[in-house]
C-alpha cells in the first residue's frame, strides 16, 4: 500500500502538465478546455490504474513529459469528427454500414452549391408564390419513369408507410407471406404496415403464392394488395410468385390498388453488367402498378431517399396526408438526388458520372490492373505473405444478394499480427480501411477504391504491416 501511495505521489498535476512544451504548442490547434480535459482524464485514468493492483503501470508512464504526450493524443482523437471518410475496400459497393452509394460529382457541387447561400426550395420563381419542395424533381421523374406524377421523402422506410398510411388506414391490405421482407435495421414489412394503420391479411406460403390466393382473400375491407420485391434475400427452387401485370388486371376487377416496393428502384436494365434481370421502375410502371416506392441510394446511385411514383389521383392522396411533411426531404439531398436524375437523361452521362455506375464495369475501374500495381508497392516492404487472387465484387445494400461480379483482390496474411489486429489497426488509421476477412486471410477489393485513395490506402498497408 506505501508503495501504492508513493507512485500515486509521482503522478503529475495538471497544473504542470500544462507547462509541458509539447502541451504549450497544442494551445494554438485546440481549444484550452479540451486540452486541460484531456489532461485531466489521463491524469485520472492513470490514477484508477495505480489503485488496482492487477494494472501495470510502467513507471516511465508517470513522467511528466508521458502524460503530455498522452493528453495530445486524446485531444487529437477528441477532436476528430466521428463521421469521417473510409475506404471501402470490402468488395460491397453499396454497403449499408458505409454510407452506400458515393456521390457523382455533380451532385456534390449542387449540395455546395445549395448549402452555401439560399434557394428557391419552397418558392416558385415564375409566380414568386409559395411552392412544393418535390416539385424540383417531379417532372423529371415522371419523365425517367413514365409515371403520372411523383414524390419524394427522406427514405424508402418513409415512402412505404407514407402511402400505406395515406391510402389504407383502417382497411386492409393482401400481400404473400413470401414478401414480408426485412428491410434493415430490423424493419419489417408488417411492422410497416401495422404502423401504417393497415390490417395485413397473408396469403400464399412461404415459397409459393398464386394468384388464387389473393382472388379468394379479397374482402369488402380489402383496400390494396401490396408486392414487395425480394431484392434482399432470394428463394430457389420449388417457388412461384404473381407478376405485376396479373395483380393489376385481378385490382382492376375489384377497384383495389397494387402497392409495390421494388425497393432498390433501377431506372434502366443494368442486367448487361452481368448482373439478373430485374424489373425497373419503368416496367413496373407500364404494368399498371398504381403506386411505385423505391431508393435513391441504391441502385440509382444518389443520396438517401425515398420515391414514390405513379397514379396522380393516388399521388395526391399521398402528398396532402400530414405524415408528408413528417418525412419530407431535406434542401441538400434534393439537391443531389435532381442532378442526379438529371444524369440520367442520356444514358451514356449516368455511365461515366454515377459512381455506382461505373463501379459495376470491372474494365472501367480497372480493378485488376491497379491490384497488381499494389502487390508490386507493397511486396518485399511489409511482414505478411502478400497474393492476387481472383475475387468478385457484391452489388450490397439489399439488392441483388445472389450477384456476383468477377474481380480479383489482394490477399494478406500478416506474419506478426493476428488478422483480428491487422482489421483493427486498418479501421483506425487516420483514414480508416474497411476490407473483410475470409479463408484466414484479409482481402483488399479495389473495386469501390477511388484512383485518389490508393496513396493513402497504399501508405496505411505500408505502416500497418510494416515491421517495428
Amino acid at each position: 500500500m506505501k508503495q501504492i501511495q508513493e507512485r500515486l505521489r509521482a503522478l503529475p498535476g495538471v497544473d504542470r502538465v500544462l507547462q509541458d512544451d509539447l502541451i504549450v504548442k497544442l494551445a494554438g490547434d485546440f481549444p484550452q478546455t479540451l486540452i486541460t480535459e484531456a489532461i485531466q482524464q489521463v491524469v485520472d485514468d492513470l490514477r484508477q490504474q495505480l489503485l488496482d493492483q492487477d494494472a501495470k503501470v510502467a513507471d516511465e508512464q508517470l513522467q511528466t513529459e508521458n502524460v503530455a504526450a498522452a493528453a495530445a493524443e486524446l485531444c487529437r482523437r477528441s477532436a476528430r469528427p466521428s463521421l469521417r471518410p473510409v475506404i471501402n475496400a470490402t468488395g460491397t459497393l453499396l454497403h449499408t454500414n458505409l454510407g452506400r452509394a458515393p456521390l457523382a460529382e455533380q451532385a456534390l457541387q449542387a449540395i455546395c452549391d445549395t448549402a452555401r447561400g439560399y434557394s428557391n426550395l419552397e418558392l416558385t420563381l415564375e409566380s414568386g408564390k409559395r411552392g412544393h419542395r418535390f416539385d424540383h424533381v417531379e417532372a423529371l421523374l415522371c419523365r425517367l419513369t413514365g409515371a403520372e406524377a411523383a414524390l419524394v421523402v427522406n427514405n424508402n422506410a418513409g415512402a412505404v408507410l407514407l402511402a400505406l398510411t395515406a391510402l389504407g388506414k383502417g382497411r386492409e391490405a393482401i400481400v404473400s407471406r413470401g414478401e414480408l421482407v426485412e428491410i434493415g435495421g430490423a424493419f419489417r414489412i408488417p411492422d410497416v404496415m401495422e404502423a401504417g394503420g393497415l390490417r395485413l391479411k397473408e396469403v400464399g406460403s412461404t415459397n409459393r403464392t398464386h394468384l388464387r390466393d389473393y382472388q379468394n382473400a379479397i374482402s369488402e375491407e380489402t383496400v390494396m394488395l401490396v408486392k414487395a420485391h425480394t431484392s434482399n434475400y432470394r428463394i430457389v427452387g420449388f417457388t412461384s410468385d404473381v407478376p405485376a401485370k396479373e395483380l393489376v388486371s385481378l385490382a382492376r376487377e375489384h377497384n383495389l390498388i397494387v402497392l409495390e416496393d421494388l425497393g432498390s428502384g433501377m431506372l434502366f436494365d443494368l442486367s448487361g453488367y452481368g448482373l439478373p434481370q430485374e424489373p425497373t421502375v419503368t416496367e413496373t410502371v407500364e404494368a399498371g402498378v398504381d403506386v411505385i416506392t423505391f431508393s435513391g441510394d441504391k441502385l440509382l446511385g444518389g443520396p438517401q431517399a425515398g420515391i414514390i411514383v405513379g397514379n396522380k389521383d393516388l399521388l395526391a392522396k399521398i402528398k396532402h396526408h400530414p405524415l408528408a411533411r413528417a418525412l419530407r426531404i431535406d434542401k441538400l439531398t434534393l439537391a443531389a438526388l435532381e442532378t442526379t436524375l438529371r444524369l440520367y437523361l442520356d444514358r451514356k452521362d449516368a455511365i461515366r458520372n454515377v459512381p455506382l455506375l461505373r463501379m459495376l464495369d470491372a474494365e472501367a475501374t480497372g480493378s485488376e490492373k491497379r491490384c497488381k500495381k499494389l502487390l508490386k508497392s507493397l511486396q518485399g516492404k511489409v511482414a505478411a505473405q502478400l497474393e492476387m487472387i481472383a475475387d468478385f465484387a457484391r452489388v450490397g445494400g439489399g439488392a441483388m444478394p445472389l450477384a456476383e461480379l468477377a474481380d480479383h483482390s489482394l490477399a494478406i496474411k500478416p506474419d506478426t499480427l493476428s488478422l483480428e489486429q491487422l482489421a483493427y489497426r486498418l479501421r483506425t488509421c487516420p483514414t480508416p480501411v474497411m476490407g473483410r476477412l475470409q479463408d484466414e486471410r484479409f482481402l483488399i477489393n479495389l473495386r469501390a477504391v477511388r484512383d485518389d485513395q490508393m496513396v493513402d490506402l497504399t501508405a496505411s498497408l505500408l505502416d500497418v504491416l510494416m515491421e517495428k
